[in-house]
């Protein structure tokens, strides 16, 4: 019977070429605009730690004073920690594994003559960041506690920096010196290599970096950059009067960023009670001045939302494809609908020789879902050149701008469903026609 069905669906399509091209071309313009920004919103809000993601939280402080007054352009100042309060969670050592972190821009000297000087961008990190994000070696491994406490000069490097700079030999034990543009360089030993890790979005960066573009280079002991003073590329939000030299220490001077990783529910919310608990003891020391509730937790997914690293430009046009795609929804209603009343005396000599509503009915369900396919396929490839055109903006997101196999199946499957539910209605009323009526005029 579908085969039946099918046969008649295309010989209805095949009689009126130009209303079905006007119909595929409807769905396809339709599905191609909603599919290009739908495909770019999925890339950009993807759980960038699939598997681990739900393990991971943000620990939100509030140690502002009261008179502070946010600048309407500024990021939140407690987006990042302070030193005192990142080292007070270390020591506390209330999740299964914690870090803190910051980015970082500092100058490599290649020992290699053919290589001039060149800056690399990176990360200052405590131990846990490599197991507690899953970051892959190929080669050694990260530090460890030990070289935490004892301010060793080691070094993780991304492993295209380390063909780059050592070729096909085993980087691991080699020295490459790195410091700050202007100053000399120190020496840092290499203890491991990572695959070029490069999760998107970058979710530990602050809102500074530009979390869809950089990939970390290098990775330091978070120890060791404080005491060189080494450059920090990032957000730094300061409160009350400076402290010179020694911002980095400083408890008015917010600027690393720290994780945690909480495995159960109930260590999560034990984890956010810890931190109310941490903000009233600093209250009382003088130290905080604002309700210790203000203390939050995040997940990763969360913190995702709270940092918004969706550009409004882009949502905005989300919402305007989805609308372009109602609008091409409403004209294939309108079509369908004249195209399946027209054909009232076609539908009358069927029912009249014994076909029931429901016939008549999945046998316009299925022309609607033919001209889905069509409109899909061609949505496609407009979908296709839509995200092209994306790549070739500036934009930090503009790379991502690429279809998974799931966004292709899901590029035709939205453009059957949408071609299938605004038939419904032109279905619906054709079976409605009055055979006897129609019959008459015949």
């Amino acid at each position: 019977m579908f085969a039946y069905y099918l046969d008649l669906a295309l010989r209805s399509l095949k009689r009126t070429p130009v209303l079905t091209a006007l119909m595929v071309l409807a769905i396809g313009l339709g599905i191609g605009a909603s599919m290009t920004m739908i495909t770019v919103l999925h890339v950009m809000t993807a759980d960038p730690l699939p598997g681990r993601s739900a393990h991971l939280y943000v620990p939100h402080l509030d140690p502002l004073p009261l008179t502070y007054q946010q600048p309407e352009t500024a990021p939140e100042p407690n987006d990042s920690l302070t030193w005192p309060d990142a080292m007070a969670l270390l020591r506390a050592h209330r999740g299964v594994r914690q870090a803190a972190m910051a980015g970082g821009t500092l100058l490599l000297t290649p020992q290699l003559a053919n290589l001039q000087p060149f800056d690399i961008t990176g990360r200052y990190a405590t131990t846990d960041f490599f197991a507690m994000f899953g970051v892959p070696f190929v080669a050694g491994s990260g530090w460890t506690s030990a070289d935490d406490a004892a301010r060793a000069h080691v070094v993780v490097l991304a492993e295209s920096l380390a063909v780059k700079l050592f070729g096909s030999e085993n980087p691991v034990g080699q020295t490459v010196e790195l410091g700050n543009n202007g100053s000399t360089p120190n020496g840092f030993r290499v203890v491991g290599v990572t695959r070029d890790w490069a999760p998107r979005p970058l979710f530990y960066e602050d809102t500074a970096g530009k979390p869809y573009t950089d990939a970390d280079k290098f990775f330091l002991p978070l120890s060791v950059a404080v005491d060189l003073k080494l450059d920090f590329s990032g957000n730094m939000m300061g409160w009350g009067r400076g402290s010179g030299n020694g911002w980095r220490t400083s408890p008015r001077i917010s600027w690393l960023q720290f994780w945690v990783q909480l495995d159960t529910p109930t260590r999560a919310r034990a984890y956010h009670q810890f931190l109310i608990d941490y903000s009233a003891e600093q209250k009382a020391l003088g130290r905080f001045q604002r309700p210790a509730t203000n203390a939050k937790l995040y997940s990763l997914m969360g913190w995702m939302a709270h940092e918004n690293l969706v550009p409004e430009d882009v949502r905005l046009q989300f919402w305007l494809a989805i609308g372009f795609l109602g609008v091409a929804m409403l004209n294939i209603v309108a079509l369908l609908l004249a195209k399946f009343l027209r054909r009232s005396p076609e539908i009358s000599v069927r029912r009249a020789m014994g076909a029931r509503k429901r016939d008549i009915f999945v046998q316009f369900g299925i022309e609607s879902a033919l001209i889905g396919v069509a409109g899909g396929l061609l949505g496609l490839g407009i979908a296709q050149l839509g995200l092209w055109s994306i790549r070739q903006r500036p934009d930090d997101y503009a790379h991502l701008a690429q279809m998974d196999p799931s966004m292709l199946i899901g590029t035709v499957a939205l453009a059957i469903v949408a071609s299938v539910l605004a038939g419904l209605l032109p279905a619906w009323r054709a079976c409605r026609v009055p055979p006897a009526l129609q019959l008459k005029t015949l």
